[in-house]
């Protein structure tokens, strides 16, 4: 039935919310928004004259979201079911009894948490591969067959101010046609909404475990959400189904079958801004948060204005609704229902919820009031913890073997053993799909992007073995004459072994004399299984001479450590910490694995406005100090005795290190310079003719008279203007070119940040990012608190392993070619991907496109060539080969795609396009291209149905939730408490993560730290990054590879924060903790060792902020609650699934 529609306004999607008490916000051209309530008065039913603001133009406002064509008109179609479908609707809180679960009876006892343990997380996201089918996430339910919902509940908020009255309220729910069955049921009872008047500066809720989320009636549209099985299995037959019809009403959906059981998530998050805080008032569902943090995550640096943010309140009550009782069925394994978090016990009813369903309406009569609109249940949509779960109980046990052509690996949170056997691992290449279009147009119709992303270097976990090193003596690699492609797996051997037909160009080569081996009766060499570069996916050739530079074999690399020694690093500290801590990292340097000792040669520079260099021979009783004040023309005033070997030096360093700190103590410099820091290093370098790394450690805007001096640029009025994208553009390209001079010497540079203020990383970022070394920050550095994590982050910086002046290629079988590049290098042409070093967390990301047809049968072919030279001098060539599936069906590529390495793409591109583009206009492009990737699964590879569902690809299922997640990170919509230089710091952190690091970084991972068993060495189960998942007697940590947060509910025992913090009640608990206190009791063990699982997992030493419920610090947590709308104006999940499905619609029409 056509329903004609009130149009209800919210603001355009992405935008901020207007109209927040306390909370000022511009509108569209700047203006603060006409019209918006002050505050709204207790909600009982529609109130006449409740003045609405004036829609932006060019939105419809019925669904608060950009549109291009007029509202949808609600059409019910709920006889056809589609194939596969997932959940049911929920219906808002009204007073009274909470409606009844249909299809589910709650037990009365505790139920377990989860019976799935939490292994050791490695990689990935979901593949249905060729070989190993996954089971589908979701099945048809048959009347009588009940699901049990998903433990937990996500919250879920309208944009823009609350509907005038119920019609808008429905209105606002119009747009979508959901398919339903009889199992369609409302969620379970008592789904913990507070209603309880919150007091600024607390919050507080009833009767419930619950930790006060948002009230229930702020809605958005719904979608059908079905999830499209992988199109082996045939679709099933479509049901005819008696659902309800109500006014305007959408019919419901049920939950997802119990393929989908609850556990641990591990992996990312955005950062930096918090969620929406209540306003004080009158009775609102919701809570106050007041006052800034005092303390920030890693890369956060200023703390956010407090805020306080109207909620709304609950809709009337329900009546006009009658029919039958609901069937009850006992829940299933797997999926212990929990109310919000409150593990264990089911609660009772609710203050404002609604009672149970009387039956179905009478079409004839006219209708009572009009009922509430169902909320789509957030346990209803894909969730990433159930995804995680299934793919480390499918596929962690067995090992991955990479003998077959266009396998989907595990994903990167399963942990899993590789055993390869001609595809190189996915640790280090992972695609984002693994079944490619034969034709350029059918790439173009999915939009999919085709992308590698390639980490050469990484770390192995010790059960896997190193690749080998293949040493061909003086003739070097064999080689395909053509394309230069070096020997591997796919290389076809003709003529009885003496030529082969490259696999990449089909060129015909003539094998070398001493390389000749005859082949046996299925044409493979008789050496087949001795040689790494016929068996093997990965290995390594020993190179010649011809690949150094000038012909000679190099020379060992050098590390030059080069300290500020300005006022601000003296008097924090700093300085006296990093001289004790070289004292001894200088016998940690990196070396090959046999050798006795490092082989790399170390040098000391300080500086403030001049540089002093430091000659530590070992024949010299004292150090010597020559000062360089000339910063214009820099040049090194000593050859010998600067580079030295640390053990025939090591009591002239030591002497040197004890001296620093004394001679600057009393400094007044405060300014300094930092380009002929850079300059120093790298003439060195030069002088020495090696490689190296400079290890800078800086704490300040230079703005001494210097070359590459910088003025203070931070201009927080350029955000959101077509003028933001100068903020992540370095001010100046005096740093572009020093960094092409230091790729050119093999001159590395990792920079250590200590800023108080603004210090313009877009710009003092760029030498590191293009010579592929690592930015590290901690802002308003202090010693007690920040000591541990910079010693961390130092230790392993100078510890991994490093390739030196390195140069990769990407080379392609015939029909695709590499394009474009992402990550921390330097480009001379365009195919070279050049890094003065390149270490083992670094990846290169590669996009590639059609330039031919590709066949079915051949497949397609990668191989990714890596030329540097090792910490001890060696030059090597590490080869790393992938062969890939081709399909001329649509459903193939579905099938076969990896979601976790499409966000990272998507990622690095949008952060790549702020660069150029306003970041509107990146969010925009981000949204469509996701809408196009999923209307043409839906218009191609998914059988028929209604409109109204929302049919996602099986592997594809979590793209909106982490796409939304990428949205609305600090990069392209920044809270306004985070600072330019985070944002700078974000954006080329993400370009060279890893697949496991973004997902992490973007989708945090949520651990009850309350459940964990202290017997076990297993995580506890992880939950949804939801505050409707928190529970107030319970203890949280949240981690997203920066930061970990330890939330600690209002109500939690006494005995639990004895054990774990060591004083006797919740307010005693302090905020400056920065590592939890060594206690000897299983709680504080088992919380402490989870801690360290989490920290070797990561490349960087993560933050530990304490957070206590109702605390000002409280805010910042909850940005990281990635399902939850955020308080800049970011969707949350449930809004943003229905966006999407709106998006999908219009495309489809």
């Amino acid at each position: 039935m056509s329903v004609n529609q009130q149009a209800h306004t919210g603001p355009p999607y992405g935008q901020p919310q207007p109209g927040y008490q306390g909370y000022q916000q511009p509108a569209y051209g700047g203006q603060s928004l006409p019209g918006a309530p002050q505050q709204y008065g207790a909600y009982n039913g529609p109130m006449p004259g409740y003045q609405q603001p004036v829609p932006a133009q060019g939105y419809f406002p019925s669904l608060g979201f950009p549109s291009k064509g007029s509202p949808v008109s609600l059409n019910s179609d709920t006889s056809s079911l589609a194939p596969n479908f997932i959940g049911s609707l929920r219906a808002p809180p009204t007073s009274g009894a909470p409606p009844p679960a249909s299809g589910a009876s709650h037990p009365s006892g505790p139920v377990a948490y989860s019976q799935f343990e939490h292994g050791d997380v490695q990689n990935g996201i979901p593949a249905s591969t060729a070989p190993m089918q996954r089971p589908p996430a979701s099945q048809p339910f048959l009347p009588g067959s009940a699901p049990t919902p998903v433990s937990q509940i996500s919250t879920f908020q309208q944009y823009g101010p609350p509907p005038a009255s119920v019609q808008q309220l429905r209105n606002h729910m119009a747009g979508m046609t959901i398919g339903s069955t009889a199992a369609s049921a409302p969620p379970p009872a008592g789904l913990g909404y507070a209603s309880v008047p919150p007091v600024s500066g607390s919050c507080s809720a009833t009767g419930s475990g619950l930790y006060t989320p948002y009230s229930a009636s702020q809605g958005p549209p719904p979608a059908s959400v079905s999830q499209g099985l992988p199109l082996a299995q045939p679709p099933f037959p479509a049901q005819t189904i008696p659902t309800q019809r109500l006014p305007a009403q959408v019919p419901g959906f049920t939950p997802p079958p119990p393929s989908a059981g609850v556990g641990p998530s591990s992996y990312p998050p955005t950062t930096g801004a918090p969620r929406p805080p209540a306003m004080p008032g009158p009775p609102l569902p919701g809570q106050t948060v007041a006052g800034p943090p005092s303390s920030q995550p890693n890369h956060v640096s200023s703390p956010p204005p407090p805020s306080t943010m109207a909620g709304l309140h609950p809709g009337p009550p329900m009546s006009g609704l009658h029919g039958p009782p609901p069937p009850t069925h006992p829940p299933q394994p797997g999926y212990p229902m929990q109310q919000n978090g409150s593990f264990g016990q089911m609660r009772g009813p609710q203050p404002n919820y609604g009672g149970a369903y009387p039956g179905a309406p009478n079409y004839g009569s006219p209708p009572g009031p009009p009922p509430p609109p169902k909320r789509l249940d957030p346990d209803s949509i894909p969730s990433p913890i159930q995804v995680i779960e299934d793919d480390r109980n499918n596929r962690g046990s067995e090992p991955f073997v990479t003998g077959v052509r266009g396998q989907v690996p595990p994903l990167v949170t399963t942990n899993f053993l590789v055993k390869d056997q001609g595809n190189a691992s996915p640790r280090y290449i992972r695609c984002t799909s693994y079944n490619i279009p034969c034709t350029s147009d059918m790439a173009k119709q999915s939009q999919v992007p085709l992308a590698a992303v390639i980490k050469p270097l990484a770390t192995l976990p010790p059960e896997e073995t190193l690749p080998y090193l293949v040493d061909h003596g003086e003739s070097g690699p064999v080689r395909c004459n053509r394309c230069k492609a070096y020997m591997c797996p796919f290389m076809q051997f003709i003529e009885g072994g003496r030529r082969f037909q490259c696999c990449f160009c089909s060129c015909v080569t003539e094998v070398p004399p001493h390389y000749f081996q005859h082949l046996d009766h299925t044409g493979k060499r008789v050496d087949f299984y001795d040689r790494p570069e016929l068996s093997l996916g990965s290995y390594e050739f020993l190179a010649t001479v011809d690949y150094c530079k000038n012909n000679k074999f190099p020379i060992p690399p050098a590390f030059i450590f080069m300290i500020d020694v300005s006022y601000n690093a003296v008097k924090s500290g700093l300085v006296r910490l990093i001289c004790e801590e070289l004292k001894s990292l200088l016998d940690y340097l990196p070396r090959e694995g046999n050798m006795e000792e490092s082989a790399i040669r170390v040098g000391f520079v300080t500086y403030n406005k001049v540089l002093h260099f430091y000659n530590v021979k070992n024949s010299l009783a004292q150090p010597q100090m020559m000062v360089v004040s000339d910063v214009a023309d820099m040049f090194v005033p000593l050859l010998d005795g600067f580079l030295v070997n640390v053990n025939e030096s090591r009591t002239v360093i030591t002497s040197l290190l004890d001296q620093i700190p004394e001679m600057f103590a009393d400094t007044r410099e405060t300014e300094t310079v930092f380009a002929p820091v850079i300059q120093a290093g790298l003439e060195a370098l030069k002088a020495a003719e090696c490689a190296g790394k400079l290890f800078i450690f800086h704490t300040s805007l230079p703005i001494a008279e210097a070359p590459g001096k910088l003025k203070n640029r931070d201009d927080r009025k350029l955000v959101n203007t077509d003028k933001e994208k100068t903020l992540f553009q370095p001010q100046t390209s005096f740093y572009n070119n020093l960094a092409k001079d230091c790729v050119a010497q093999g001159c590395c540079v990792d920079l250590f940040l200590f800023p108080n203020q603004y210090l313009d990383v877009a710009t003092l970022g760029v030498v590191p990012y293009q010579t592929g070394g690592s930015i590290y920050k901690y802002a308003y550095f202090q010693l007690e608190t920040d000591q541990y994590r910079f010693l961390n982050d130092l230790r392993r910086d100078v510890q991994k392993e490093v390739g030196f002046d390195a140069v990769m290629r990407v080379r392609t079988s015939t029909g695709i070619r590499a394009t474009d590049f992402f990550g921390a290098f330097y480009m001379s042409n365009t195919t070279d991907v050049e890094m003065a070093g390149l270490d083992c967390d670094k990846t290169i990301t590669v996009e590639f496109k059609h330039d031919d047809k590709l066949s079915e049968d051949s497949g397609a072919l990668l191989q990714c060539a890596l030329l540097y030279t090792s910490c001890a001098g060696q030059r090597r060539l590490r080869i790393h080969n992938l062969s890939l599936n081709c399909c001329t069906q649509l459903a193939d590529l579905y099938r076969n795609c990896e979601t976790d390495t499409l966000i990272n793409y998507l990622a690095k591109y949008a952060y790549r396009g702020v660069l150029s583009s306003p970041v509107k206009t990146v969010r925009d492009a981000l949204i469509n291209q996701c809408a196009q990737i999923l209307a043409c699964y839906r218009k191609n590879c998914a059988s028929p149905s209604s409109a109204g569902q929302l049919i996602l690809p099986e592997c594809m299922k979590l793209l909106p939730v982490y796409l939304n997640c990428v949205l609305k990170s600090d990069v392209l919509q920044p809270g306004p408490e985070v600072t330019t230089d985070d944002r700078a710091y974000i954006r080329q952190l993400v370009t060279s993560m890893d697949v496991a690091e973004t997902n992490v970084f973007f989708y945090p991972r949520l651990l009850p730290l309350t459940k964990a068993d202290v017997d076990s060495d297993a995580l506890p189960a992880a939950i949804r990054n939801s505050e409707e998942r928190l529970s107030k007697g319970d203890i949280y940590l949240l981690e997203n590879g920066l930061n970990i947060f330890v939330w600690v509910g209002v109500s939690v025992q006494q005995s639990l924060i004895q054990n774990l913090f060591g004083v006797s009640s919740f307010s005693q608990i302090s905020n400056a903790l920065s590592t939890l206190p060594v206690l000897e009791n299983p709680f504080s063990k088992k919380v402490r060792s989870i801690v360290d699982v989490l920290q070797g997992q990561r490349s960087r030493y993560m933050k530990l902020i304490v957070v206590k419920q109702e605390d000002k610090l409280e805010m910042l947590f909850k940005h990281f609650l990635v399902e939850d709308k955020s308080l800049t104006g970011g969707a949350s999940y449930v809004d943003f699934l229905c966006h999407m499905h709106k998006e999908i619609r219009q495309l489809l029409s």
